[in-house]
């Protein structure tokens, strides 16, 4: 089982830094992807839905996020208008090149946009 899904800290300094685990995840989910929606965070790292969706809103609260609408969906990404901000995402990029590649294949490189229509699926393997 990997650390993000079940109850191993992902970094412990991290969880003491950010508060908790999910405030970590999320800060890495969006420092991987560039933006996201609670629920697709939520579903990568096994969270509740409400628990992220709180985590989500008090960084937003606190300046660290923006968010947008699009249809019905919120989409937060990172506040690049906060210097704090961009320091902290040199300190997550680091964070997630030093994870393991178990990890970031599982919870860091999901597919983001569908297949293209009638191209063939290739087996690797």
């Amino acid at each position: 089982m990997t650390p993000f899904r079940g109850g191993e800290p992902v970094n412990p300094v991290l969880d003491a830094l950010f508060g908790n685990r999910t405030a970590a995840c999320v800060l890495l989910f969006l420092q991987c992807y560039g933006e996201g929606h609670a629920q697709r965070i939520a579903k990568t790292f096994d969270f509740g839905l409400n628990m992220t969706q709180r985590q989500l809103k008090r960084l937003e609260e606190h300046g660290v996020l923006v968010s947008r609408r699009l249809g019905n969906m919120r989409l937060f990404s990172f506040n690049e208008r906060n210097p704090t901000v961009r320091n902290l995402r040199k300190l997550l990029e680091v964070e997630l090149a030093a994870l393991p590649e178990d990890d970031l294949q599982q919870c860091f490189r999901q597919r983001q946009r569908p297949r293209q229509s009638n191209k063939p699926l290739v087996m690797h393997g």
